[in-house]
């Protein structure tokens, strides 16, 4: 029975239902879905967004960015036989504009450059997949951090942004190991050597499948792989061993020769087999978890990102501020004179190196042990060196504390739109590089959404 019969019959049901009901009114009129209609629609793709719309103001940036380090790995070369690569351009302007939208997941953006009009806007009628967007997003961490520069550069330069007063915070983010994943040195080495005679025994049966009808060659060696891959990971997570018990060593040292060093000393050191430059870090909440540290410095004027990094130290007080510092004046051009910190980035020696570079470190003490010398930190003592006097001196007038104020009203927000809006969420990808070219498009997008419009202005 056609559909046009079918909905006649339903018209005739309708009307007839009204006149037994006794109503004098006629039959309703409704447009009802005709999905089995053909339609001839010429369409052009720029028509799928508004002239507004924030998409363009995307791709306008990236169309003015140089991005020559992503094209030179390309195999695809005039005169050269092969498929033609995808525009690296478009592969950043999607990347930055699904980070603005919050998304974190190469599966997603494939999905969405099917489905959401802005995105296919993007491509063009170019096909992507999601192994080709995840590799791209983790595979040119060089090239990604000079585009940051580049971003940072010409911020400075057109006066949208300055470095004079730069906020540092760190934000933990969550890893793809499980907590029953860490294991003892010892039971590292037993797993390893297992898994090299599970390989050895692989090995054989690919080379020799005629001793094992039982199973085909293909098998084998999809069998092969996966325990390689567990011997790999294996290696890798003992190869974090001697760079443990050095920090183990350093903070029993910090910690002294008493009952708190040697707890320190008798600490038994675990490495994850699923992710092995992941630490258990104190998180947010409260509670203990797998996780990187990922350090941004901010401008407080502009409350621009200046400068990223990624670290497996559960501490901030892990010489994190002064390298970050460093950062920032390298890919600003610029001098850092004043460095704001919170109470856990505190430690002398960057307080006396800083005072020799001509920068004031604005951090504030940490809360004395005894009660009775609460609110006594900041008094001057006979033995302070002038670095510490002048900082203590800084920290307890009311002009340095109204200028720390702005670490908070800037880092605070910072973390939280990143972690909020910027897919800063949890780190899929494995790896310190890869996860820190996360955190670099998180940074880069915020930079573009904020300052993106005012920079395409004043070029």
């Amino acid at each position: 029975m056609s559909a046009a019969i079918i909905k006649k019959d339903m018209s005739e049901n309708q009307a007839g239902v009204e006149r037994e009901a006794g109503g004098t009114k006629p039959a309703v009129r409704l447009r009802q879905a005709e999905r089995r209609q053909m339609l001839l629609a010429v369409q052009c793709t720029d028509d799928l967004v508004s002239a507004t719309h924030p998409v363009r103001m995307v791709a306008a940036v990236v169309a003015r960015l140089d991005l020559s380090h992503f094209r030179e790995p390309i195999l695809a070369r005039e005169g050269v036989a092969g498929r033609d690569a995808t525009d690296p351009e478009l592969l950043v302007a999607l990347w930055l504009y699904a980070c603005i939208r919050g998304i974190g997941s190469a599966r997603e953006l494939a999905r969405r450059c099917e489905e959401s009009d802005p995105f296919r806007w993007l491509c063009g009628g170019v096909s992507v997949n999601h192994r080709l967007l995840s590799d791209f997003r983790t595979d040119h961490g060089a090239a990604l951090d000079e585009l940051f520069t580049q971003v940072i550069a010409s911020l400075v330069e057109q006066e949208l942004v300055s470095v004079s007063r730069v906020s540092q915070d760190g934000v933990r983010v969550r890893v793809s190991a499980g907590s029953g994943s860490f294991r003892r040195e010892e039971r590292l080495r037993k797993l390893l050597a297992g898994t090299q005679e599970h390989v050895k025994e692989l090995r054989r049966q690919v080379e020799a499948p005629a001793e094992f009808a039982g199973q085909t060659a293909r098998v084998a060696a999809a069998r092969q792989r996966a325990v390689e891959e567990r011997e790999r990971r294996l290696e890798q997570a003992l190869a974090q061993l001697p760079e443990m018990k050095q920090q183990r060593e350093a903070a029993a040292q910090r910690a002294g020769a008493g009952k708190c060093g040697q707890k320190i000393r008798e600490k038994q050191l675990r490495v994850s087999t699923s992710e092995a430059e992941a630490r258990v870090m104190k998180m947010a909440n409260g509670g203990f978890n797998p996780a990187v540290n990922v350090q941004l410095a901010t401008d407080t004027r502009s409350r621009a990102i200046v400068g990223v990094e990624v670290s497996n130290a559960g501490y901030d007080a892990a010489n994190l501020s002064e390298p970050m510092r460093r950062q920032v004046e390298q890919r600003s051009g610029g001098k850092v004179e004043q460095y704001l910190l919170d109470g856990g980035y505190l430690r002398k020696e960057d307080i006396e190196r800083a005072q020799e570079q001509g920068v004031e470190l604005y951090v504030p003490p940490k809360p004395a042990r005894k009660a009775e010398n609460r609110g006594l930190e900041l008094e001057l003592k006979a033995g302070d060196s002038a670095a510490i006097q002048a900082w203590k001196r800084r920290m307890a007038s009311e002009a340095g504390q109204e200028i720390y104020k702005q670490r908070a009203a800037t880092s605070e927000t910072v973390n939280g739109d990143l972690r909020c809006y910027r897919g800063l969420t949890q780190m899929t990808v494995r790896g310190l590089s890869k996860q820190k070219c996360v955190a670099l498009w998180c940074a880069l997008a915020y930079n573009l959404l904020h300052f993106g419009a005012a920079w395409l202005k004043s070029c």
